[in-house]
Parts: structure tokens; sequence; C-alpha cells
């Protein structure tokens, strides 16, 4: 069965062969009974326009639950440059570290530049790593870009125009980008040759503390291929690849300014099965936000209050007793934070944290030898773990100089073994954040059980999480993958 599916309206569009491909014209497709689901949709139409026939090939793949390129959204963002000025934010505001490039492909003294963007890859080689980083944010088969010079250059359009418009040398280019793009996915199939999904799983080699080493993700890896699903690591760079899989799992520490929460959001606007989905990560990333959550739903959490720059954090503090924890709202893995012992403390550390934030919170010190994490997965527990502090400190990890850190032990236990209330808060939190994967952290003193913070993306990791259940540990998270796959195949929604 053909993996992609080219939709043309003229046959001079398109006339290039291979195994994977399959060719049709616009009437054709908008007129076949029966659609596999599984396929990839390069939509090729002489246009774009608001129901024309562009925009009814992408929409009426959407519906048969196809993968379109470029999708309704993209077609939608192209249409005008307030929409598609969102999407190019973050590339806008570093276009003057390539406004040299440009001026080197530029004729002396021109005041414009025209080029275009195939699959990813730009028309002008010195644009490469720029034509790229268009396509990523507006995945489209053909983009045109012009940049024009005023005081300094910038960009004045992206379009998705048609095949009709290139001349033969074009379509040639076109058709290689084309093998580039798609190359990587047929070689992946056939090392897996009877997986019925494809999972990207994203991680970065270069994170000093990722939720899973090397050894997890290799088990992660088996655990997919004994359940029919096909898992590929990825990268940051490869966001312009999301499309060609079926689901995405983030093994990498998200934060929502950040090219994870960037990743989350494409794929779930191509409609691929996301864990963690863009809306955990917004809930469980914003410290501020969690505190306010669990009191507003009565969920036992440390007492807590918000300081603001523009006030006295110790008026701020009001009743509260010292010592208090102070954190920004987006800190991980115990940076970020400090404890104050007294007024002086609390004035003098919370400049320094008001540098990265508006408004900090400020936490009661609750101290304990160490914190439950519970792991939830659509709502039910699948592992729980006690966390020691760090040997004379006060927390779980303990940053020194030169960026070394240090952590205390930790001992894993089956889910029978956990107290039932500590069990039955943990439910309660993460059910307030979604039914993604989650690990929430707890303080139990004596009767009492405080929700401390529920993170998305929570470690799974060899020799820690999964020392009381092994390799199951993995089987289940690929399972949970399996069943919303189908579920998805099927036209229903993950519960």
């Amino acid at each position: 069965m053909p993996k992609h599916l080219i939709v043309i309206e003229n046959a001079k569009d398109w006339n290039l062969e291979a195994d994977d491909l399959q060719v049709v014209d616009y009437q054709s497709y908008l007129m076949a009974p029966h659609s596999p689901t599984d396929v990839r949709v390069i939509n090729l139409c002489r246009g774009y326009p608001y129901l024309g026939s562009g925009y009814y090939t992408s929409l009426m793949a959407e519906a048969r639950g196809q993968r379109a390129l470029p999708s309704v959204r993209t077609i939608s963002d192209l249409s005008r440059r307030a929409l598609y000025s969102l999407e190019l934010g973050d590339l806008m505001s570093r276009l003057n570290k390539v406004a040299s490039k440009v001026e080197e492909v530029g004729e002396e003294g021109a005041k414009e530049l025209r080029f275009k963007v195939f699959f990813g890859q730009s028309q002008i080689p010195q644009l490469e790593e720029l034509g790229r980083q268009i396509f990523e944010a507006l995945p489209a088969p053909i983009l045109s870009v012009r940049f024009k010079k005023g005081t300094r250059w910038r960009l004045e359009s992206v379009r998705a125009i048609g095949p009709q418009y290139l001349t033969k040398a074009e379509k040639e280019a076109l058709g290689e980008a084309f093998g580039e793009f798609t190359n990587k996915s047929w070689k992946r199939r056939k090392n897996t040759p009877n997986a019925r999904f494809d999972l990207a799983m994203l991680v970065n080699p270069e994170e000093k503390l990722p939720p899973s080493s090397k050894a997890s993700l290799n088990f992660f890896i088996q655990a997919g291929r004994q359940l029919g699903i096909s898992v590929e690591t990825i990268g940051p760079r490869d966001f312009g690849r999301i499309a060609e899989f079926d689901a995405l799992f983030i093994r990498e520490t998200t934060n929502v300014n950040h090219h994870t929460y960037r990743f989350a959001k494409k794929a779930e606007s191509e409609g691929l099965v996301v864990m963690d989905d863009p809306t955990s990560i917004l809930r469980c990333t914003n410290k501020i936000y969690l505190a306010d959550l669990l009191s507003r739903n009565k969920v036992p959490a440390p007492r807590y209050r918000l300081l603001t720059e523009d006030q006295d954090p110790v008026e701020q503090l009001g009743d509260m007793s010292y010592p208090v924890v102070v954190k920004i709202p987006d800190g991980s893995f115990s940076r970020g934070m400090f404890k104050a012992k007294n007024a002086t403390e609390l004035r003098d550390r919370s400049v320094e944290l008001f540098e990265s934030s508006t408004v900090l919170l400020a936490q009661e010190f609750v101290y304990t030898d160490y914190d439950w994490r519970v792991g939830m997965l659509n709502g039910q527990p699948i592992y729980a773990a006690r966390y020691f502090m760090s040997k004379g400190h006060w927390q779980i990890y303990k940053h020194g100089s030169g960026g070394k850190v240090s952590s205390g032990k930790a001992d894993t236990f089956l889910v029978e073994d956990v107290p039932k209330e500590v069990l039955e808060v943990a439910i309660k939190a993460s059910g307030l954040i979604g039914n993604g994967l989650y690990g929430v952290d707890l303080k139990q003193v004596g009767d009492r059980v405080l929700v401390i913070e529920v993170n998305d993306n929570p470690s799974v990791d060899h020799g820690y999480e999964d020392a009381a259940l092994g390799k199951e540990l993995y089987r289940v998270i690929m399972a949970e993958f399996l069943r919303r796959l189908e579920l998805r195949v099927q036209g229903g929604t993950p519960k």
C-alpha cells in the first residue's frame, strides 16, 4: 500500500514514480468512496484559496483521518500575514542573524530577494537553514519567500504556491527534495516491517538531566516493537518531520518557552497522539498555576503566597512563618528556588529570582526525609518511588559549583505497596491536569499528605522508576500509546 499520495490537478505537474508513492488527480481523490488512513497526502494542487481545490483536498484528507501537507491550519495561516507572522515570530526575531546571508545572495543594490523552498530545502544553498526554519513553521510542499530591504532586510511574505509556477529545473529540484523529505521515513519502515504505527521519541543528547537514560530509551523502543509500534528517536532539529509519524513521545524536559512545547503543539495540530500534550505542559510547568489549581479544588498542598516585584516580599508574605521556599514558576530539578530563613534572606534572594519572573511563588517549608513520586498514566498509578533529600541538603537535587549535581538515593515500590492516602491524593491531583503521563510529588507528614507539584514528562529511568516493574513499565506506557492510536483509527477520542 502506498505511504504517500500525491494529489495534482494537471498531469504535467508531477512525473516521478516510486514504490511507496501513488499519484491521483484532484477529482478522483475527492470522489474516492474509500481511502486508507495510513497515508500522507501531498497536496500539489494549483492553488490554496479558501474553498478552492487545494483547500478541499487538505480538508477531505483530514476528514478521512489522513495527514495532509499542507494542513488546513497551515493553509489558513498562510492566507493572511497577521496569522503566519505568529508562526514565524521566533524566526523573524532572529532574522538579523541571517540578514548578511540575504545580502550575499542578492544583487548589488537590490531591494528585494525572492526564492522558493521545496519540502524544506532552499532554492538558494546559502539560505538552506533559513528555508528549513520557514518550512518547519509553515510546512507546505512549495513555499515562495520574499525578502525586502529598507533600513535592513526583512521577511516580507511567505506564500504556498502550486507546481505550475515552476520551471523544468525547479520541478526536478522539487522531486529531489521530496525524495529527501520521505527517504528517512521509507528507510525507517523497512527496519520494522511489521509495525502498524510510527512513533517519534523526542530526545536531546545534550541535556544534562534527561527524564530517561539511553538504556531506558532502548527499553521503550523494544516495548514498542513488541506491540507493533516503530519507535524512532528524533531531536530538536527534526521539527519538519513530525507529520511523518503517528505519535509523539517527549522524553526531554519540557517548558512553554521551548522547542518541546512547539513540537507538542505541532504534533497535536497534525492529529498525532501526543504525550505530553501542550495543555499538560502549560498546566504543569507553571507552579503558580498549579498552586492555584490545587487550592481551588481543595487538594491538600503547602500554604502559599504570590510575590510580585513591585512590592516588598516580606509584607506580601503576610502571616506565613519562616522558613519559606521561594520558586520561579517554571523551575525544574530543584533549580530556580531557595529557602529563606528570615526576612533579610527573603528580600536579598528574591532579587535574583525576579530577574527571571515578575511573579514568584512562596510556599511554607515542609521538611521530610523523602518525597513520594507517584507515576500516573491515563488517571491510573503505574509506579511509585521515594526520592530522598541530597545528603546535607533540603532538596532532592543539590546544584554545586561548575555545574556539578548530586542527588539523594531512591527506592521504588509496586503501586499496591504504597499508602492508600498517598495514592488517593495523587489520583485527584493528576486528574486536574489531564489524562497523560505525570509524576505527582507528595510529602507525607503524619496523617497529612501534601501535593508539592505535578510534573508532565516525569522521569522514567532504568534502575530507578523501573526498579519494581522492570521492563513491564515500558510496555505499560507503550500499550497506552497503542490504545490511543487504535482508537484514533476508529475515529474515537482517547479517554
